[in-house]
Parts: structure tokens; sequence; C-alpha cells
């Protein structure tokens, strides 16, 4: 039987050290991945994170991402959702009232 890798984990600032290598130098991901020894996948996710929320990328184990704009939009789609359920339930009543 093969040993088992010990998994690798890298601190936020590593993270955004590799990725500032791809965007501000302009390198490959495959030459990043190699000059560090670092799967050229693993290189991707960190990049399209960064990209996608950059301050509040890699937040760490266990810690959820700080984004407001996300509460903000999930809260007016409740509302929007709550208006449209209550809609539904008069207009329900209203034809329940029809057919009697």
């Amino acid at each position: 039987m093969g040993t088992k890798k010990e998994r690798r984990s890298f601190s936020k600032e590593f993270k955004e050290k590799v990725v500032l290598l791809i965007i501000e130098e302009r390198r490959s991901i495959q030459d990043v991945a190699q000059a560090f020894d670092i799967h050229p996948n693993v290189i991707h996710r960190w990049n399209r994170e960064y990209l996608l929320y950059k301050n509040n990328a890699f937040p760490g184990k266990g810690h959820l991402r700080n984004t407001g704009e996300e509460m903000s939009r999930l809260q007016r789609e409740l509302e929007s959702v709550k208006e449209e359920r209550d809609i539904l339930k008069k207009a329900l009543a209203i034809l329940s009232n029809r057919s009697k």
C-alpha cells in the first residue's frame, strides 16, 4: 500500500502572494505551480476566489465570508417571496369563496 500524503495548509498571506504573482507579474499558473510545488488546480481555485471576493477571500477554516451585499440581496429576495405568498393566499381565499 502507498503512504498517505499529509495535507498541506497555506496562510491567507501566502495564497494572496501566489495570486498576486499571477495578476501583477503576469506569470502563468503553471509556472507558479511548479515554483511552489502546488497543483495548478489549487492555484486556479485561489485565483478565482481572490478575483471574486478580494479582501474577503481565504477566510480560513470554519469561517464564513462577511458578505453584507449577499445578506442584503437575500433579505430583499425573502421580502419579495413573502409578498408573492401573501398575494397567492388572498387570491386563493377569493377563488374559494366564489366557488361556494
